[in-house]
């Protein structure tokens, strides 16, 4: 949600007919809802959505239904919705930045991810996953050996899952050999104060 600006955001979830707007798809454009109908639309960084959307998407989900821009006729459509934020939507309601009804209705079955952090013993599957992804991107055939995975693993990762992708993207693509070993990792990972031997 973040990432579609927020004058397109409403025709990209609900879509529009025909002459909504200049510039408009001759034959309108069937927005997201309507695309997930009968499966899952994930949104993703949901905080992002502005307060006069959140009217609108608050009645799609209620009512489940959409009206796209510019139509008269509401669509009904049947989906699961599931919404991701990295921030406190219950801070962001008490600050009156996001509408409390809409929080409760995306609310139903909260799951709460942990940081990185606090889940260590998923990154060396992390990076082994992400090794084989970027190795297939940039045709390399780089593994980082276990030395070095035991040092990332003392690595706080506050960046979570996005800063670690980013930092094994940067070791696949600049490692001078295809064996890495915990130096290499070193000299790559912010540490704030030297890691334990």
């Amino acid at each position: 949600c973040g990432a579609i600006p927020e004058n397109l955001l409403e025709s990209e979830l609900f879509g529009y007919e025909e002459g909504a707007f200049s510039g408009a798809k001759k034959d309108g454009y069937q927005g997201k809802f309507e695309q997930a109908h009968n499966g899952v639309l994930f949104l993703d960084e949901i905080g992002e959505i502005p307060m006069n959307l959140q009217v609108k998407l608050l009645r799609a989900i209620q009512e489940r239904e959409i009206t796209p821009l510019g139509g008269t006729t509401s669509r009904p459509i049947d989906i699961q919705i599931i919404a991701a934020t990295n921030k406190s939507l219950e801070q962001m309601v008490a600050d009156g930045k996001f509408r409390e009804d809409l929080y409760y209705r995306l609310n139903v079955v909260p799951i709460k991810i942990p940081p990185l952090r606090d889940r260590v013993e998923d990154i060396p599957y992390l990076i082994e996953q992400r090794v084989e992804n970027f190795n297939k991107l940039y045709d390399r055939s780089v593994e980082i050996l276990s030395d070095a995975i035991d040092l990332m693993c003392l690595y706080k990762w506050p960046g979570n899952v996005r800063e670690l992708e980013n930092i094994v993207e940067r070791i696949v693509v600049t490692a001078p050999t295809n064996e890495v070993v915990a130096s290499f990792i070193h000299d790559i990972l912010p540490f704030k104060k030297e890691p334990p031997k």
